[in-house]
């Protein structure tokens, strides 16, 4: 995973730890050390895939995204959507392809599911409907982690308030594990 740059008018597509912290280090304003130094390699090394920022005063900040683009041509391109007259598929879209791949897969059996969610709930003292996070688990049988995710959704619309907010199936807010032929007592 290479790693793009950009502070002002400076930016940098670089392929390497010692790329970027050279490119860093070389702009004073910057202000470089060790812990920001740290914080990168973490970064670099997760598995999170959205841009990150780093303060360097009061509303100024340099920016770093991680992309699989080879060149800086590539990566402008990247932006535009298109590559040389094919779609150029981010490293984020790829993993959110395969997660829905995996939450799709036609597996029949039972299901945990954990949803976290935003329950509306009317508050006795003033009449004023407020917000409470609220975890719901169960287990039911489906034919894949989709389904069991609707089937959860559907019983609670059933039970609590309409304006209760439901999580993305895809966002971390929803668990799910495959139990096999029988529930877990």
């Amino acid at each position: 995973m290479n790693l793009y740059i950009r502070y002002f008018d400076y930016e940098a597509l670089t392929t390497s730890f010692d790329q970027a912290f050279d490119f860093l280090y070389s702009i004073d304003e910057i202000g470089m050390n060790p812990r920001i130094e740290q914080d990168i390699r973490d970064y670099m090394s997760s598995n999170v895939l959205f841009p990150k920022r780093y303060k360097v005063r009061a509303k100024v900040y340099f920016i770093m995204i991680k992309t699989t683009a080879r060149t800086m041509e590539e990566f402008k391109n990247h932006k535009k959507g298109q590559e040389n007259g094919e779609e150029f598929v981010s490293a984020a879209k790829q993993q959110q392809n395969e997660i829905m791949q995996h939450i799709n897969e036609q597996k029949f059996g039972w299901y945990e599911g954990v949803i976290d969610f935003k329950r509306v709930v009317v508050n006795p003292n003033t009449g004023k409907c407020v917000y409470i996070d609220t975890r719901f688990i169960a287990q039911c049988k489906a034919i894949s982690a989709a389904d069991c995710y609707n089937r959860l959704v559907d019983h609670l619309q059933q039970k609590v308030d309409s304006r209760s907010q439901f999580p993305s199936i895809k966002g971390k807010n929803f668990q799910y594990r495959f139990l096999g032929d029988q529930p877990e007592v």
